[in-house]
């Protein structure tokens, strides 16, 4: 794939592989989505102050969470319904995490269970959490913890679905119901077609079973009727449940994660759900400066990354670490685990060449500093 040279040439090359149902799930946002282009249009707003006459000739991208090191400031966000994309895709991309040193979020919503993605890679494993009901969620969390996972990072921007249309429009739910149309897209799309007859149409494979009671929950996972109820008092029950860490996402106000930092989450997501449910809400990287001067707590960002660069000005603002969801997901639905690989290789390429650009050699020393803030800033002498 030496012609894949950047995300778009990935996206193209997915957008063509798949039939437009399933692509348009990938893609697609929230309402009329205005919240997809505004996480776009900040980062690209965001403006670089690079810095001269610094030795860059040997630069270290990696950064450390909970104590652990990552071999670069970004993780697999998670992601639902993988298999759709690619056969296995949830073991693809775990094991292309493992592969270069990144965290891998495993979905509630994923294609592939807890189990067999714990035992298919040896990358650093959490599990994200759905609560459609209490009970529900908390055997998921005993499941996630059983099979080795060193962290839970609970989702709580889902009280119920964002609209969005083009799902609607195109009448995408797993599993399948079969149409004209999607028939007619499915002939129309042969590669796809024969891995997915090959492999066995996915499923919710976390609640895949005879049970009725189960048939249910993945019918109320694909329409987001998750647990509107679920408050304060029940994130403390979960917290009491979850002996490791416990990151909090779908966050994106400073003052809710300040009470969520005073609750016992261990860290908070900023995040917009990629601007698939409420669409007119802040990019989340126009908040991470004031949450970095106000929380104690590790801040990680989602919603937005493309580039090597993007992660460069997530963590200047003053992320942890990021997470990157779509774009490795056209790698996935372009190539499987290579495909993946490719992305997350541009990734590495990118940030590693924006560091020496920036004169920064290491990526966990990235601060404001190495931000364009509207104003020239001097630097202190050296």
């Amino acid at each position: 794939m030496v012609d894949l040279i950047n995300f778009e040439d990935m996206r193209k090359r997915a957008r063509r592989r798949l039939p437009p149902m399933v692509f348009d799930y990938l893609e697609g946002g929230a309402g009329s989505e205005r919240g997809l282009s505004r996480n776009r249009t900040a980062l690209d707003n965001v403006l670089f102050n690079p810095h001269r006459l610094v030795a860059v000739d040997r630069r270290d991208l990696s950064v450390r969470l909970f104590g652990k090191t990552s071999g670069m400031p970004l993780a697999i966000a998670p992601t639902g319904l993988n298999g759709v994309l690619w056969p296995g895709g949830d073991l693809a991309l775990a094991r292309a995490a493992a592969r270069y040193d990144i965290p891998f979020c495993l979905s509630t919503a994923s294609t592939s269970t807890i189990e067999d993605v714990a035992r298919a890679t040896d990358a650093e494993k959490w599990f994200q959490l759905y609560v459609l009901n209490r009970e529900q969620a908390q055997a998921f969390a005993r499941r996630a913890l059983k099979a080795g996972y060193s962290t839970l990072v609970l989702t709580v921007d889902v009280a119920v679905n964002g609209k969005r249309e083009r799902d609607l429009r195109s009448g995408f739910k797993v599993p399948f119901k079969l149409s004209p149309k999607i028939v007619l897209d499915a002939a129309m799309h042969p590669r796809w077609t024969l891995a997915q007859l090959r492999h066995g149409l996915p499923q919710l494979a976390n609640f895949a079973s005879a049970n009725v009671a189960d048939i249910a929950s993945q019918s109320a996972l694909m329409a987001r009727q998750m647990d509107a109820g679920f408050d304060w008092a029940a994130f403390a029950a979960l917290r009491d449940l979850w002996p490791h860490k416990l990151i909090v996402k779908g966050v994106i106000s400073v003052a809710d994660a300040l009470l969520l930092e005073k609750a016992g989450a261990d860290a908070v997501i900023f995040s917009n759900h990629g601007g698939r449910q409420l669409e007119d809400v802040p990019a989340p990287i126009e908040l991470l400066r004031l949450a970095r001067e106000t929380l104690r707590i590790p801040i990680l960002m989602d919603s937005g990354i493309r580039s090597g660069s993007d992660i460069a000005k997530a963590v200047a603002s003053g992320a942890t670490l990021t997470l990157s969801g779509r774009a490795l997901l056209y790698g996935l639905a372009a190539a499987g685990e290579a495909g993946v690989c490719q992305v997350l290789e541009m990734l590495k390429g990118e940030l590693d060449n924006t560091l020496a650009l920036l004169g920064c050699a290491r990526a966990e020393t990235l601060s404001c500093d190495y931000l364009f803030l509207g104003e020239e800033k001097v630097h202190p002498q050296k």
